[in-house]
This record gives C-alpha cells, sequence and structure tokens, in this order.
C-alpha cells in the first residue's frame, strides 16, 4: 500500500526537502547546567587538594576577636570576601595554610609556653632590675601568658595586656626579631591590621630576611583583597605578589609558597609568571594533584584545553586521583571528545564512589553519547545520592520521554517540579510529555501559561527572552494544530511572525504545514504569496511557493518559478532539488533525476548528500524500483544513521512492501526514539506490527498517530485495515470512509494515481458484507376483518 505520494518517504506535513528549514525547535528552551564548567571544577578541586594535602593535621587559622570570645573579628574572619573576589583561586585553603605554619614558628626560645598554663596575674608586676635582655625576656614570658590567656582561655580582654608586654619587651630589646613579628602577629590576630603592617614592616626594616614577617605580611595583603574599591585590590594584589615573590627566595623549596604566588598570578592575568610557579611547585613534587590542577587550570584559562589534557594525562597511572581524573573529564567534555570524558569520570568514581559531582558529570556525558540507558541509571544514582537534585529529576524524565515511558518520565517532573519552581525546562518537559500522552488540553493550559509570562506587551525581549518565547509559541502552535484547531494554530503562528527575522521564516512554513493538513490548500498558497511580497528577495520562500503551487497540480508554474531562481552559483543546488520535487510530482522521472544530479554535483557535507539520497530514494521507490530505492537508503544511512527520516521511510518502505519485517521494525523503532512526536513514525511503527501480525502493538500505535493527525487519510485506512483483521468490520468501514473523504481533499500532487478507486472498492465490499450480517427486517402478521 503506497497511499498519499511520499506517504513514509515524506513524514509530517511539509513537503519533503522543504527549501528552508524551521528555525524553532522543540527541544529543551534552556541550557544544561548541572554539571560544573571545567574552571569550577579546578578551582573546587584545588580547594579540596590543598585542605586535605596540606592543611592535615596543623593548627587552624582561627582569628581572635578581642571583644567577643565566640566569634572572629570581622577583619580577620573566614575571607568569604575574598574568595568572591578571587573565584578562580582558593586561596583560602593556602592562606589557612601560611598561618598555620607561622603559628608553629611562634614558641619563643623562652618557658613562657610552660609558664602560661598559669594564669596571670590580672596587675603587671614590676620589672626586676636588670638588663634589657632580662627585660625583655620578662615582658615576653608575661606577654605569652596574657596572649595565651586572651587565645585559648576565652578572655578576651587580655589580648590588650599582651599588645602593651610585647611593646615593652621590644622596648626592652628592640633588635630581637621574635619579639617583633610575635607583636605583630598578634596585632593581626586582633583585628589592628594597620599596625600589624607596621610592625611587620619595622620587622623587616630590622631584618629584610625575615621570612615569618614576610608570610605575615603576605597573608594581610591577601585578607585585604575584595575590601575596597577594584584599584585598591589591584594595589594589595601587587602587594601580595611582592610578598610572595621574596618569600619564595627565601624559601625555594615550599611548594605551597610557589603555588600561592602561581595563584596570585593567575588573578593579576599573569599566565606566564604563574606557568612559572606552578612548573617550579612541579619540580618540588612532580606527583602533587595540586600542583597538576593548578597547571590544567592556567591552561583551561587560556583557552588551551589541549594543554590541560596533556598536564593531566602525563601524571603517571599510579598517581592519578579522583579529582585529576575528574578535570580530566572536565577537559575532554570542553573539546567534545565525550567518549575520553566518560572513561576519565569513571575512573574517578571507581576513586571516589560517593562523588555526586562526578556522577551528575558522567550521566551527562553518556546522555550526549546516546547510552541513555547507563545515562539513566547514573541520575537515578544521584537521585539516591540526592533527592533535592531536580536537575537529575529534569534529565531522568527526559530520556524516559524518549523511550516512551511517559508515566515515568511525568513522575519525575513532578517530583522535580517543586524543588525548582521557577524552572521554564522543567515546565516545558512537562508539556511535551502531556503532548505525546496525547493529553492536549493539559499541554494546552502549561504552555497557553509560559507564553503568557513571557510575552511582552512591549515586544521588546532580549535574545533568549525572544527565543524562549518563540519555542513556547510554536509549540503551543503544534499542540493548536495537533488538535485540529486551525485557526488557534494561526493565530500563534502570526505572533512569530510578527517577531520578523528567522523566526518569521519559520512561522511561514508552519502555516503552510496548518493549512496543508487541514486540506486548506489555496490558504497556504496565499501564506507564502504573501510571505514572498513581504520578502521579494528571499529565494527560499519563493522555491517554497515553487513546490506548493506544484502540490496543487501547476506544475509548469512551480517549474517556471523555480528555474528563474538559477544563477549559476553554489545557491543554485537548492532550487536543483526543489525542481526535483516538482519534477517527481508531475511523475517527469527522468527530469527529476536530472536535475538530483545536478544538485548532488554541489552537494559537499554529509548532510547534503544524505538529502540527495533520500530524495533519490524516494523516487526510486514511487517508480517500484525497490533494489535501488534499498541502495540509497543504505548509502545514506551508511553516511547518517541517526537520521530519523531515513529510518522511517525505508522502514515503511519494506514494512509496506512486507520484506525484511524484523529490520523495518528495528528502524522504525529507531525513528520513534529520536523524534517521539512525529505521527508518521507512529503509523509507520504501528503498521510495521501490523505486518508481524502483533495486532494489539498495531492499535496502540496507529491510536496514537490519529490522535496526533486527524486528517490524514494513510493513518485512517491502516486503523481500518487493522480493525478488519481483527474481525471490527463496522469500524474498520468507518475508517476507511473518512479516508476516502480526506483523501477527495488531497490535492493531486500529493495522491497516488489510483488511490481513490482502490479504497472506494475496499470500502464497497465491506458495506456488502455488513448488509449481509444484518438480520432481515421483522415480519408482522396482517390483520383481516
Amino acid at each position: 500500500m503506497t497511499g498519499i505520494a511520499g506517504r513514509g518517504q515524506q513524514p509530517g506535513p511539509a513537503p519533503m526537502l522543504s527549501p528552508f528549514r524551521r528555525v524553532t525547535s522543540r527541544k529543551s528552551p534552556l541550557a544544561r547546567s548541572a554539571a560544573l564548567r571545567p574552571r569550577a571544577i579546578y578551582n573546587r578541586l584545588i580547594e579540596q587538594a590543598a585542605v586535605a594535602g596540606r592543611l592535615k593535621g596543623r593548627m587552624r587559622c582561627t582569628p581572635m576577636n578581642p571583644t567577643r570570645s565566640s566569634a572572629p573579628h570581622p577583619s580577620a574572619a573566614a575571607p568569604s570576601h575574598l574568595l568572591a573576589f578571587a573565584s578562580s583561586v582558593l586561596i583560602g585553603a593556602l592562606l589557612c595554610a601560611g598561618a598555620a605554619s607561622a603559628q608553629t614558628r611562634h614558641t619563643p626560645a623562652t618557658p613562657a609556653r610552660a609558664a602560661a598554663a598559669t594564669p596571670v596575674a590580672s596587675t603587671p608586676a614590676k620589672t626586676p632590675a636588670s638588663s634589657s635582655t632580662a627585660d625583655a625576656y620578662y615582658h615576653s614570658m608575661l606577654a605569652h601568658g596574657y596572649e595565651e590567656q586572651a587565645l585559648s582561655g576565652g578572655q578576651p580582654e587580655f589580648a590588650g595586656k599582651a599588645i602593651e608586654e610585647y611593646q615593652a619587651a621590644l622596648a626592652a630589646d628592640p633588635e630581637s626579631p621574635t619579639l617583633g613579628n610575635q607583636l605583630a602577629e598578634l596585632y593581626f590576630r586582633t583585628g589592628r591590621v594597620k599596625d600589624a603592617i607596621e610592625a611587620a614592616q619595622a620587622h623587616i626594616a630590622r631584618d629584610p630576611n625575615s621570612l615569618d614577617a614576610h608570610k605575615l605580611l603576605g597573608r594581610i595583603y591577601l585578607r585585604s583583597l575584595g575590601d575596597g574599591s577594584s584599584t585598591g585590590n589591584s594595589q594589595m594584589l601587587q602587594l601580595a605578589i611582592a610578598e610572595y615573590t621574596k618569600i619564595v627566595a627565601l624559601e625555594p623549596g615550599s611548594i605551597e609558597d610557589h603555588l600561592l604566588l602561581g595563584q596570585l598570578y593567575s588573578f593579576a592575568k599573569d599566565a606566564p609568571h604563574a606557568q612559572e610557579q606552578f612548573a617550579a611547585a612541579q619540580k618540588i613534587d612532580p606527583h602533587s594533584e595540586e600542583v597538576v590542577l593548578n597547571m590544567a587550570r592556567i591552561d583551561t584559562e587560556q583557552n588551551n584545553i589541549r594543554g590541560a589534557i596533556q598536564v593531566l594525562s602525563s601524571l603517571p597511572e599510579a598517581d592519578q586521583t579522583a579529582k585529576t581524573e575528574y578535570a580530566l573529564g572536565a577537559s575532554y567534555d570542553q573539546v567534545k571528545e565525550t567518549k575520553h570524558a566518560i572513561t576519565a569520570y569513571q575512573k574517578s568514581l571507581s576513586l571516589e564512589e560517593d562523588n555526586l559531582d562526578v556522577e551528575r558529570a558522567l550521566a551527562d556525558a553518556l546522555h550526549r553519547d546516546g547510552q541513555d540507558k547507563a545515562a539513566l541509571a547514573a541520575y537515578n544514582d544521584v537521585i539516591d545520592g540526592d533527592p533535592t537534585d531536580a536537575s537529575a529529576y529534569l534529565h531522568a524524565a527526559e530520556i524516559e520521554r524518549t523511550e516512551g515511558r511517559l508515566d515515568e518520565a511525568l513522575a519525575n517532573l513532578k517530583k522535580a517540579a517543586p524543588l525548582a519552581s521557577d524552572s521554564l525546562e522543567i515546565r516545558y518537559n512537562e508539556a511535551l510529555v502531556y503532548d505525546q500522552l496525547g493529553s492536549y488540553g493539559e499541554a494546552e493550559r502549561l504552555l497557553t501559561k509560559m507564553v503568557a509570562d513571557a510575552e511582552h506587551s512591549t515586544g521588546d525581549y532580549s535574545p533568549a527572552e525572544k527565543n524562549n518565547y518563540a519555542l513556547f509559541v510554536e509549540h503551543l502552535a503544534g499542540v493548536y494544530q495537533e488538535e485540529g484547531k486551525t485557526d488557534d494554530a494561526i493565530a500563534n503562528y502570526n505572533k512569530l511572525i510578527a517577531l520578523g527575522g528567522d523566526f518569521a521564516l519559520g512561522a511561514y512554513a508552519a502555516e503552510v504545514d496548518t493549512y496543508r493538513e487541514a486540506h486548506q490548500y489555496d490558504k497556504a498558497t496565499g501564506t507564502l504569496q504573501q510571505a514572498v511580497a513581504k520578502n521579494p528577495k528571499n529565494r527560499s520562500l519563493k522555491l517554497a511557493l515553487a513546490l506548493q503551487l506544484s502540490s496543487t497540480g501547476k506544475y509548469d508554474d512551480g517549474i517556471n518559478l523555480a528555474k528563474t531562481l538559477l544563477n549559476n552559483s553554489p545557491q543554485d543546488r537548492e532550487v536543483y532539488l526543489t525542481l526535483s520535487q516538482i519534477q517527481m510530482h508531475a511523475r517527469k522521472w527522468k527530469d527529476a533525476g536530472e536535475s538530483l544530479d545536478k544538485a548532488d554535483q554541489q552537494s559537499t557535507s554529509n548532510e547534503q548528500k544524505v538529502a540527495v539520497l533520500l530524495q533519490r530514494a524516494v523516487i526510486e521507490d514511487r517508480q517500484k524500483h525497490n533494489d535501488a530505492a534499498d541502495a540509497d537508503y543504505n548509502k545514506a544511512l551508511a553516511i547518517d544513521p541517526n537520521n530519523s527520516l531515513v529510518l522511517n521511510n525505508y522502514g515503511y518502505m519494506l514494512a509496506d512492501r512486507g520484506a525484511r519485517l524484523n529490520d523495518a521494525l528495528a528502524m522504525i523503532q529507531k525513528a520513534v526514539k529520536l523524534d517521539p512526536q512525529n505521527y508518521a513514525n507512529l503509523d509507520s511503527l504501528g503498521w510495521a506490527y501490523f505486518k508481524l501480525g502483533q495486532y494489539a502493538l498495531a492499535e496502540n500505535n496507529l491510536l496514537r498517530a490519529s490522535q496526533r493527525s486527524t486528517q490524514d487519510p494513510t493513518v485512517h485506512e491502516h486503523l481500518g485495515d487493522l480493525y478488519e483483521k481483527t474481525n471490527r468490520l463496522k469500524q474498520a468501514a468507518s475508517q476507511w470512509e473518512e479516508s476516502l473523504r480526506l483523501y477527495s481533499k488531497t490535492d493531486p500532487g500529493d495522491a497516488e494515481p489510483g488511490e481513490g478507486p482502490r479504497l472506494q472498492k475496499k470500502l464497497d465490499t465491506a458495506r456488502v458484507k455488513l448488509a449481509k450480517e444484518m438480520p432481515p427486517p421483522a415480519q408482522t402478521d396482517k390483520q383481516h376483518p
């Protein structure tokens, strides 16, 4: 059974190989954001590596508040402002590391720490009459005691006394490197930053090579980043770089110092110096996770993703960690090497099973790679680990929807909705599911609300707002079209025309589709004539008008209009493709083949080659050249095995011939998965099941197809054949009658010769059988007087 010309070969109401493509799409309106961007990943991993690898066992960096014992002083609090300012380098952990290392050197060469265990008297004792060294020792001992009471005893009032004693000790021994640094440190820890800077600078003036003093100044400058204006931040950044430059010179073997200086250079957008410091750190420890992550991050910031991959891959297998493998996967994602990304994410998870960030990234990569079963399992693992992850529910629902598991998809979307009540993507996907379920009222309700929310009465939209608005309007119009509400569909497409540009061009095509599906061919022609008048230089619209004229039987008019557009340029390819279609409608097979040959000569991309092969297969199939059609379809699939149009066309052709039915079914099933909302795919699937004798599955899919398009005579004929086969002759006759009515409205260019008489004969036979099955009329006895 062939049915309407191109049925199976040309799914959907639009003419196959239309000269222009609709620019709007029913895909998700929002970009995915479940996986962290590589830069953010590096930041998080660097922070974790610093904390786990280098602060282990060290003293905590907890600034002391001189007025309250329960909270740190604002100026010495955890540097959230610093982390916000310096989002690409997590210095907070290294800052604490620097403080910790300074504190480990804080113990003086005196027995003061032991003495500090005894509470210090509230009034200072008199200084013993001795040398200045003895005075310094005495005041230092008191200072340590007060400091211990203030810091460890929870008595901040002793901080001032500690400062006084340090000052007295330093007055007695002004050349002491230890006392100057201890006073500066205490100033800093009590929030007296200016005094701390002055004290540290004074200490450095006395001892230019004091590592502790330089580190203290460096830490002070780090904490000050983000506290002031951008100019002030830049100055503090340069001061911090200057201090850590001196620090690495004084302590060249410290991997920590090189890393921190490299990160500071990274803040300053000085990649060469940053890389120099990270390279120095790598020489100290070639196997350091933190060094490798920092080096890779610098390459990523310079958009040298290949460099980042090389750095991460160079780490020996034995030294690879969950974090480096995660970063490697993110880098492969950046260059769209999805399979390598998957491998890296899987290795990361094997090293750290419960990392949900890696699981999310793996799930997304698997989904992009078409491994939906594994992706769904990964998303479900994420949901198990974090039941509040709306994104995981959403992506799981997307996979379930494409697999036809619509009830499960809807359930997941219902769970996601309250977790992200403002998510357009969740609401949009919910509308898609309702649409596929045939619950058009629910889909219409959701999309109407989304259109109203996205619509601006002023007509002013940002690019993102306009794209989303157009998407919602286009899909709402599509739902109306499926419901047979032609006027409502056209009204919404007119909203897209008002947006102008490519939105208008796509809307004109959609209006033509809508009118053609409703068999309102004059209005379809009128729409294109109006579009050409408004866009007289648009070749695509003129080609669409030429094709539309041919579908109404005006072949010569269509051919002549198309030929006026030939100009001996690469644009002629689309003209020859359109001419081939028109000539096919006119059954001028030789001319159609010659036009297609010319289009083929100008086809360079795989997409263009597939389009030519598909058109050639259609022409061969229309002439019953089965072997040639098979060859062309196979060539097309060899180039693009995931082309839903080729899969559906080829599968339908085989099923209609009753040939290779299992292959036909597999191809159509794949087409449905790729394009589950296309009613022609569902009809093809139902027809394949019918040919295989699986009538329940056939009926399910044919009914779904008829719900999505009430105006396609082939769908009604297929349902009639199914009902006849399952002994429901009355229902069969009803479907054939409707099919015949729709065939009578079909344009000549779309109909196969002899379809009407063939279907009329089938219907007449059914009516005769039904008449024979009717019981004879009841006989009544005549009454005689």
